[in-house]
């Protein structure tokens, strides 16, 4: 009589290590992504990291390689073994991926929106004419342009705190930031007021977290799967589409932002010339059903083109594009 088979058993995952970066917003998402883990039974540390974005705080991204700097030492980290995954802002993170890596799971979204914070003017409609607004971004530099064409658009780097004492410092007499990023650090008290979308457009990927590993890591896509969440992922699909699409820089004067009507994805996009404040921004927008990751690409192709036949201007590869 034959002996049964012998049950196929799982290797057992071992301790898994999250690189990441050691600004305050980047260890806290590091820790979320470590409590649910250990949540779903798993061993879990960190190890921290200073990458070349967090290094360069005299020159505005877009002029120093994007923000792609943010990403690459974390790879690194990965490609060597020294870490297992790596906790990324998804609007940090570079459209394509260099060939290796993966995205294996997007969370459930926070605000995606933008915040106006300010000690002294509720909201950017209040600031006086000429007053100094700070932001790095290229894509807030066109939407504020827009929308208040007195105000003078200074750079600000640093990471969240940097920035906020910076303004209490009284560098500015406001700043855009993130929602999701103050939300996340218990600092929400500091929004005067948000941008809803039809006014400021958010980036491609905002408020939500990516987490990527080295291809081929089929039990790290399994320990993950527990932490996605499906119309994020689909959405923020579709808006980096639009994004990489447009040339694939993470330093563009693009926006990109989904919203879900029932079963339909409206994503809406924008473009600004950083160049010329008297340009009109570009806008875009299409809607469909969804049912995979190719066609929310799909959806992000189409806004695309339909932002270039508008006027907007493809950004062409270069060495220091991310």
């Amino acid at each position: 009589m034959s002996q049964p088979a012998a049950p196929i058993v799982a290797p057992q995952l071992g301790p898994i290590v999250i690189a990441t970066r050691e600004s305050r917003l980047a260890l806290w998402q590091a820790e979320h992504v470590k409590a649910l883990l250990e949540a779903h039974g798993h061993t879990v540390t960190l190890l921290g990291m200073t990458t070349k974005g967090d290094q360069i705080l005299d020159r505005s991204l877009s002029k120093v390689g994007g923000k792609g700097l943010f990403v690459k030492e974390l790879e690194v980290a990965l490609e060597e073994g020294r870490a297992d995954i790596a906790v990324h802002s998804l609007k940090d993170v570079p459209m394509d991926l260099p060939e290796g890596f993966e995205l294996a799971c997007v969370m459930e979204r926070e605000d995606p929106r933008d915040a106006f914070v300010s000690p002294q003017y509720a909201s950017l409609q209040e600031l006086p004419e000429g007053a100094v607004v700070g932001t790095s971004s290229l894509r807030r530099t066109v939407l504020l342009r827009a929308l208040r064409p007195d105000l003078r658009i200074e750079p600000l780097r640093g990471n969240l705190d940097t920035r906020l004492k910076k303004l209490d410092d009284g560098q500015y007499a406001g700043i855009v930031l993130a929602a999701a990023g103050l939300k996340r650090l218990g600092l929400a008290a500091r929004i005067r007021a948000v941008f809803e979308p039809d006014h400021m457009l958010p980036a491609a990927g905002q408020g939500a977290l990516g987490i990527e590993i080295r291809s081929g890591r089929a039990d790290l896509r399994a320990a993950l799967a527990p932490l996605a969440h499906q119309r994020t992922w689909l959405t923020v699909t579709a808006e980096r589409a639009v994004s990489r699409a447009m040339g694939g820089s993470c330093s563009m004067p693009l926006a990109a932002h989904g919203e879900w009507h029932g079963d339909e994805l409206r994503l809406r996009a924008a473009w600004g010339d950083p160049d010329s404040a008297s340009v009109a921004l570009v806008r875009a927008s299409g809607q469909r059903s969804l049912d995979s990751l190719a066609s929310a690409a799909e959806l992000g192709e189409e806004v695309a083109e339909l932002l270039q036949a508008g006027g907007a201007r493809r950004v062409l590869p270069t060495p220091d594009t991310p």
